[in-house]
């Protein structure tokens, strides 16, 4: 018998013969509690221990002191960029992105999501939703990740899985206006339309190669799982989501002082979030059971801990190759200016692989590009940039082949480049 189960058995006849049979539950429930921190395992205990190390990385990575550093260079840059990202992006962006990967892992049904993005599933229901998220998400190509791991964990095909995970940060609505407004009409339409068909023809091609092996994979899902019942209405559930997905969209609206709709949802925005955080404490607290606040619980925690390290090592090497907007890399920002010039088809490879490799915020690729244009880049590799950058980076990458594998990601961030370059090439022939 095991060193701990003869601990654990002298444990509970020692207290229970001291506080009497009356009190036995009471007891069993202490007992519980002691085995399940402080036993063999040590599970609560050892995840507590990674939660406080995150923790502290994220204070680091928050609070440090560059003012300290004398010189300046990539490593700075790397430095200044992962706390750049830990002040921006953490809190309000990958938190509440975390809470509804959770909670898509444990309240949505792994029928109802092979169901609707299954490999078996209707082929245009899916693809039309995965391709047009990113108008409703206007998320950056690290926010969407948890997303993306969330469905994709939960029984979804590679191809509509592969579809959200490009659209997410690729159809921001916002994003194409300003586009439109600021670079022209024309390459705002062309990066709305080539986003479109982008994720879906790349989660075809995804799909259509990996078929067979994410079937089997698929097949072994389903055989683990059975229709979750619970007592909560499809609306319920329904609005439940959407509360989440408000939330993180309006805690990250872009500041906007023109006086229009869109710069008055900016200023009444964190109004609208502290309501529906109300609306959303009530949801858990009334519709929900306590053993689920643990599941999610638990489910946003494994997806925390998966992506975020990832992220921060994935920042970090982004800030030494290329430094952040306006600051100089490892790869002097006048040499990407040089080779994007024109419209020939090396400048426009040149700019999808340099925005598949930067990071870029929801929004700053706008006008990071118009920068770029007034120092000579040509309309096509614009519009490369355009569809490439926002949807791929480095941390991104990374954390993409944390979720399906090398193989996979390195056709996903090959489809990308390439049809970027080579939507590029058209439209500066067109236009």
């Amino acid at each position: 018998m095991p060193a701990s189960k003869t601990k654990h058995d002298t444990f509970s006849r020692v207290v229970k013969k001291s506080w009497g049979d009356d009190r036995i539950q009471i007891i069993d429930k202490l007992i519980f509690l002691r085995h399940y921190i402080f036993g063999q395992k040590g599970i609560f205990m050892k995840e507590f221990r990674n939660f406080i190390i995150l923790l502290v990385l994220f204070l680091v990575c928050y609070f440090f002191p560059l003012s300290i550093i004398t010189f300046r260079g990539p490593v700075y840059e790397a430095l200044a960029l992962v706390q750049w990202y830990a002040r921006e992006h953490v809190l309000l962006c990958l938190v509440p992105a975390f809470f509804i990967a959770g909670a898509v892992s444990v309240f949505i049904s792994k029928a109802s999501v092979v169901k609707y993005f299954g490999n078996d599933a209707n082929k245009f229901l899916a693809y039309g939703v995965a391709s047009i998220s990113g108008a409703i998400l206007a998320v950056c190509s690290c926010t969407v990740l948890p997303l993306f791991s969330g469905i994709h964990k939960r029984g979804a095909g590679i191809g509509p899985a592969i579809a959200f995970l490009y659209s997410g940060p690729a159809i921001n609505i916002l994003a194409i206006i300003i586009t439109a407004r600021v670079l022209g009409f024309e390459l705002g339409i062309a990066r709305a339309i080539g986003a479109i068909l982008f994720s879906i023809i790349i989660g075809l091609i995804m799909q259509l190669i990996f078929l067979k092996e994410d079937k089997d994979n698929n097949n072994q899902k389903i055989i683990e799982f059975e229709e979750n019942k619970t007592e909560r209405s499809l609306w319920q559930t329904g609005v439940y989501f959407f509360v989440m997905t408000a939330i993180l969209i309006f805690a990250n609206w872009s500041a906007n002082k023109e006086n229009s709709f869109w710069g008055y949802i900016y200023r009444i925005k964190w109004y609208l979030t502290a309501i529906l955080l109300i609306i959303l404490a009530y949801m858990v607290l009334k519709w929900f059971k306590k053993v689920e606040h643990k599941e999610w619980l638990e489910s946003s925690w494994y997806f925390a801990k998966q992506i975020f390290p990832l992220l921060l090592i994935g920042v970090f090497f982004a800030g030494i190759l290329l430094g952040r907007p306006g600051k100089e890399g490892l790869i002097p920002s006048s040499v990407i200016v040089s080779l994007v010039g024109g419209n020939s088809l090396l400048a426009n490879f040149f700019a999808s692989i340099s925005g598949a490799f930067m990071y870029f915020a929801t929004l700053t690729e706008v006008p990071i590009i118009e920068g770029l244009i007034g120092s000579g880049m040509g309309k096509g590799p614009a519009l490369s940039l355009l569809l490439a950058g926002p949807a791929l980076s480095l941390p991104n990458m990374i954390v993409i082949r944390g979720v399906i594998g090398t193989k996979k990601t390195l056709v996903y961030i090959s489809l990308v480049i390439l049809m970027a370059t080579l939507s590029g090439v058209i439209y500066g022939l067109l236009f």
